[in-house]
C-alpha cells in the first residue's frame, strides 16, 4: 500500500526520491518523508500531506547526498501525522528506516525494549524495528548483520529499508509479504515498492522474495536469507515505458483506462484465440492443463473487484465445464481452515500480484497440496511468481484506484480459460468458433459503449447529490451489480448496495421510495422477463430506474426512467460490456462532486497489508 524509493550512487538523490514517490501516489498514503546522508549525519525530512508538500520542505532546506530513502505512508498504527510518517529512526538518530506492512507483535517487542531503556516517539510499529536494529549494532554487528537478526525476531509483514551514519555507503533492503525490488544501474543501484518508480532510470530489475535481505551499494548488491544463506538473483528486464504511465491527454487516470478498454481486453486476447480449433491457447496453463480438464472443483479466492471477476467466472465454469465451483474472499479463506482435497484447483486473483490477503491465501493452499493458479496483471508480482501457473491479464498499469480496465480483462481471461477447457471437454467446434468470433466483437462493441460518455455525463448530473443507489442483475450479471455499486462507493462516497434482482423481494425493497435510484442490469437473455418485472415491481414504488439495456431493446424505455443501450453478445461476455456504464456512471458522478478520482479518500491501489 505505501511506496518505498532508495537510492545510492554518485547524483543528487533528492529529485531522484522525489520523482519515485510522486510515480507512487497512485498507491494511496496520508503522509511522506525522505531521509539523506549528509555529511555523515543523518536528515529527515517528513510531514503529513502530499508528496509535493514533502518537496518544498526538502527544497527548503537545501541539503544534498548520494543516498537516501524516501516514503508515502497509508496508516495502520497511529493517526497521520509528523510524529508518525516515516522514516523513523533510532534515539540517536544514525539509523533510519522506512517500513510497508505490519509488524504483528510489535506491542511484545516494544515492551522488551523498553524495559532495555528505549524510548518511543511515534505510535507506529515501525519504530520497534529502528531500537531493535540498534540494539544488535551496539552488540558489534555490522548493519547489513544487524538488520537480519533483528528481522529474525520479526512477526509479521515488512517491505524495508534502512540507511545508517555509521556505514554511510550502504542500503539494506528486506522483503516479507510487501513487494520490493531493486533496480540495477550503471555505478548507481535503486530500490522502489513498485517498478514505475524506477523505469526513467533503469529497465533491470531484481525481485526480492519473503525473508530476503539485500546490502546495496553504487557498485552493486548481495542477497542474503534473514537466515543467513547466500541468495544468487537474477536480473529480469522490465518493459514499461513512461507512456503507459502518464494520464495520455486525459483529465484522470481512472478516465484515461475507461476509455483504453477496447485497447486492453484486445492485449489479453491477443495471440490467445484459435478460430479454426475454436478454442484459445493459454502458454501459462499448457502444463497443469490436464490436472485443470480433470479437476473435481474450482475454488477462485481474491478481495474487492477481482473477487467480483471471480463470482463472474463461477457462472463461466459451471455452466460450460460442468465443474463445481466456490468463489471465496481471499482475506477469510486462511483463517477457517479451508477444505482442501486431491482434484482442486485454485485461482489466486489480483491486479497487482502482491494483494496481502491473496498471497497469504496461497500460501495455506500450497501447504496444503492443491495447485495453484495465479491470475493477475502484475508481471513479475509475488503471485505470478509463487504459483504453479497462471494467466497474465495483460491489461496494461493501472493508476486509478479504482480498478475498471483490469476488471474487464480479468474477465476476458476467465472466458478464455473457459472456452479452452470446454473445448477439452465435450464442446463442439461450431460452438467454440461461434464464442471465438463473438470475442473477436467484444473490443468494437466496448467503443460504441464508450461513445455513450455524454448520454452518462447526463444522467450522472441528475443523481450527484443522491445519498444511496440500488444496483440489482440476474446471472451473470449479478457480479456486475456488485460491481457496479463498488465502483460508486469508492470514488464517490455515496451508499450504494448490489443484489441479486429477485433478493429485492426479501428485504432491500424495504428502501424503495421516490428518491431511490435503483440501476438495472437487464440485458436481452433468459432472466429478460423476470428482471423485468422486477422493474415493475420498482416503479409501483415509485423508485427511479435506471436500465442497462441491450440496443434493440424498446420494451424497456417505456418503463425505465433512464436506459442505457449496449450491443448484445453471448451471456459469458455480457458482464464485460454491461460494466462499463456503470464504470462511467460512477465516474461522472464523482467528478460532479469534484472529487479526486484516482485517489479516494482511505483506499490504496495495491492492499499490501492484511
Amino acid at each position: 500500500m505505501c511506496g518505498i524509493v532508495g537510492y545510492i550512487g554518485y547524483r543528487d538523490t533528492n529529485p531522484i526520491l522525489i520523482e519515485g514517490l510522486k510515480r507512487l501516489e497512485y498507491r494511496g498514503y496520508d503522509s511522506a518523508g525522505v531521509c539523506i546522508l549528509v555529511d555523515g549525519e543523518t536528515v529527515i525530512v517528513k510531514d503529513k500531506g502530499k508528496v509535493s508538500h514533502l518537496e518544498s520542505l526538502l527544497d527548503a532546506k537545501n541539503v544534498h547526498s548520494t543516498i537516501g530513502i524516501g516514503h508515502t505512508r497509508w496508516a495502520t498504527h497511529g493517526e497521520p501525522n509528523f510524529v508518525n510518517a516515516h522514516p523513523h529512526s533510532n534515539e540517536e538518530g544514525d539509523i533510519v528506516l522506512i517500513h510497508n506492512g505490519i509488524i504483528e507483535n510489535f506491542n511484545t517487542l516494544k515492551k522488551s525494549l523498553i524495559t532495555q531503556g528505549y524510548t518511543f516517539k511515534s505510535d507506529t510499529d515501525t519504530e520497534v524495528l529502528a531500537h531493535l536494529i540498534d540494539v544488535f549494532m551496539k552488540k558489534g554487528n555490522k548493519l547489513f548483520r544487524a538488520v537480519r537478526l533483528a528481522l529474525s525476531e520479526v512477526e509479521g509483514t515488512y517491505g524495508l529499508a534502512v540507511i545508517s551514519s555509521r556505514e554511510p555507503n550502504i542500503l539494506i533492503a528486506a522483503r516479507k509479504g510487501s513487494p520490493l525490488v531493486i533496480g540495477v544501474g550503471d555505478k548507481e543501484n535503486f530500490i522502489a515498492s513498485d517498478v514505475s518508480a524506477l523505469i526513467t532510470h533503469t529497465k533491470q530489475v531484481v525481485y526480492l522474495d519473503d525473508g530476503e535481505v539485500a546490502e546495496i551499494t553504487a557498485e552493486g548488491f548481495r542477497v542474503k536469507t534473514v537466515q543467513d544463506e547466500e541468495i544468487s538473483k537474477e536480473v529480469t528486464e522490465v518493459f514499461l515505458t513512461l507512456e503507459e504511465l502518464d494520464r495520455g491527454g486525459y483529465d484522470t487516470f481512472m478516465l484515461k483506462e475507461i476509455m483504453e478498454q477496447p485497447e486492453s481486453v484486445l492485449n489479453s486476447l491477443r495471440g490467445r484465440l484459435l478460430l479454426d480449433e475454436g478454442t484459445s491457447k493459454l502458454g501459462g496453463l499448457e502444463n497443469v492443463l490436464d490436472k485443470l480438464v480433470t479437476a473435481k472443483r474450482f475454488i477462485l479466492t481474491a478481495c474487492g473487484t477481482s473477487w467480483h471477476s471471480g463470482l463472474v467466472a463461477e457462472y463461466m465454469f459451471e455452466q460450460y465445464l460442468r465443474i463445481p465451483t466456490e468463489v471465496e474472499y481471499a482475506s477469510e479463506f486462511r483463517y477457517r481452515n479451508p477444505i482442501i482435497e486431491p482434484g482442486d484447483a485454485i485461482f489466486f486473483i489480483s491486479q497487482s500480484g502482491e494483494t496481502a490477503d491473496t498471497l497469504a491465501a496461497m500460501h495455506e493452499a500450497k501447504r496444503k497440496g492443491a495447485l495453484c493458479i495465479g491470475i493477475c496483471n502484475g508481471v513479475g508480482s509475488s503471485i505470478a511468481r509463487d504459483s504453479d501457473s497462471g494467466v497474465y491479464i495483460h491489461a496494461g498499469p493501472e493508476i486509478g484506484v479504482a480498478s475498471t480496465k483490469a476488471f474487464t480483462s480479468q474477465l476476458t481471461v476467465f472466458a478464455l480459460i473457459t472456452l479452452l477447457l470446454a473445448r477439452k471437454k465435450d464442446m463442439s467446434l461450431a460452438d467454440g468458433k461461434i464464442i471465438v468470433e463473438e470475442f473477436k466483437l467484444l473490443p468494437g462493441k466496448i467503443k460504441k459503449i464508450l461513445e455513450l460518455r455524454s448520454r452518462i455525463e447526463e444522467i450522472a448530473e441528475v443523481f450527484k447529490d443522491t445519498p444511496n443507489f440500488l444496483y440489482l442483475g440476474r446471472g451473470y450479471n449479478f457480479p456486475v451489480a456488485l460491481e457496479g455499486a463498488l465502483k460508486l462507493k469508492e470514488i464517490s462516497y455515496i451508499h450504494a448496495e448490489g443484489y441479486p434482482a429477485a433478493e429485492m423481494k426479501h428485504g432491500p425493497i424495504a428502501l424503495v421510495d421516490k428518491n431511490m435510484p435503483v440501476v438495472f442490469i437487464a440485458p436481452k437473455d433468459s432472466t429478460y422477463d423476470k428482471i423485468n418485472s422486477n422493474i415493475q415491481e420498482i416503479k409501483a414504488r415509485k423508485g427511479i430506474v435506471i436500465a442497462i439495456a441491450t440496443e434493440d431493446d424498446d420494451r424497456i424505455d417505456t418503463i425505465a426512467d433512464y436506459s442505457i443501450k449496449i450491443p448484445g453478445t453471448i451471456r459469458m461476455l455480457t458482464p464485460i460490456l454491461s460494466v462499463i456504464p456503470l464504470q462511467l456512471l460512477a465516474y461522472f458522478i464523482a467528478k460532479k462532486k469534484g472529487l479526486n478520482v484516482d485517489q479516494p479518500r482511505n483506499l490504496a491501489k495495491s492492499v499490501t497489508v492484511e
